[in-house]
Formats: C-alpha cells, structure tokens, sequence
C-alpha cells in the first residue's frame, strides 16, 4: 500500500524495543499481540530489550512506560491493548499526557492501513503515537491483527535506517537537541 524503498549505502541498525502488552485478562504466556511484536520485531533484526504486561490501570501503564523511558538502553516502546472504547481501555488516557511530542501522522497511516484489513472496524481503535524525551512511543490496539498491521504496514518501515526518503532512526541522533 505505500511506497517503500531503501538506502542501498546505509546498514541496518537493530533498535532495542520494549513490548508492553495492556491486559486485565492476559498473562506473558496467553499475550499473543505482544508475542507476535516481538517476533517481528526480532525476525526485522532490533531486539526485544524487555516484554511485560500490566493492567488496565492508568497509573500502572504510566509507571511502565516512564520505566522504560528511564532507561537509556531502550530506543522505542510498544504498548499493545487499552486502545478501544471500553471502560477499562486507558492506554491512551495513560500514556498521551507523557509525550512531549505528539506523532499525530501514526494514527492516521494505521487507520488508513488497518481499514485495508478489518475495513470500517479500523475506527474502534484510538491506536496514538509520540515522544516521550528521546524515546518513540507507539500505543497499538491488542489484537494480533492490529498488531501485524502497525508493524508491517509502518513500523518495520520508520524503524530501518535503510528506508527513504526518511526514517525515525536517522532522527535519533538529533532528538534530545534544544
């Protein structure tokens, strides 16, 4: 669906991700959204730094993710769950008061991708996106489906150095500039 093409002078540079999966109901071993991101993301070449799940609970998702952020070793985190309309969705709620820069362009790219795929139920999903200090922060809805969409149709894309005519790796060096 969208162009992609490549640096043919640019190796790769494998990031390392952290996958936090929003669940009141799944446990590390019944987590497929955030199995498969890891297996993505591992299959693209970046490492899984860390992979974990916690409840529905805007002050759980916050701390896990300032946690994340904390950490110099971590380039990007994903957050899978939380993103619907339910009473208990907060992931949003959570994590979009953290962004110091707000990636408004995510959401419309998965909404446009997404809805290649589940059609008109791409709109049930608040999937967002932003910067949090220097680290990227993508907030995609639980479904393994949802998650093979924002990975294959965007983020294995924005995180390859190799892709133009631009990439979010090639922003890194300049992120904490002021």
């Amino acid at each position: 669906m969208f162009k992609t093409e490549q640096f043919e002078d640019r190796a790769f540079k494998p990031l390392s991700i952290a996958v936090i999966a929003v669940s009141d109901t799944r446990t590390l071993e019944t987590d497929t959204g955030g199995a498969l991101l890891k297996s993505l993301l591992e299959a693209d070449g970046h490492s899984c730094h860390d992979r974990q799940v916690v409840r529905d609970d805007i002050q759980l998702i916050r701390a896990a993710v300032q946690a994340y952020v904390a950490d110099p070793k971590v380039d990007v985190i994903l957050t899978t769950g939380g993103t619907g309309f339910s009473g208990r969705d907060v992931t949003p709620e959570a994590v979009e008061p953290l962004f110091d820069k707000r990636m408004e362009g995510f959401s419309v790219l998965f909404h446009q991708y997404s809805a290649t795929t589940v059609g008109t139920s791409s709109l049930q999903s608040r999937a967002t996106a932003g910067l949090i200090g220097t680290t990227f922060v993508f907030c995609l809805p639980g479904s393994r489906g949802a998650c093979r969409d924002a990975w294959e149709g965007i983020l294995t894309h924005q995180l390859d150095y190799r892709h133009k005519p631009c990439n979010f790796v090639e922003l890194m060096p300049r992120l904490s500039e002021r």
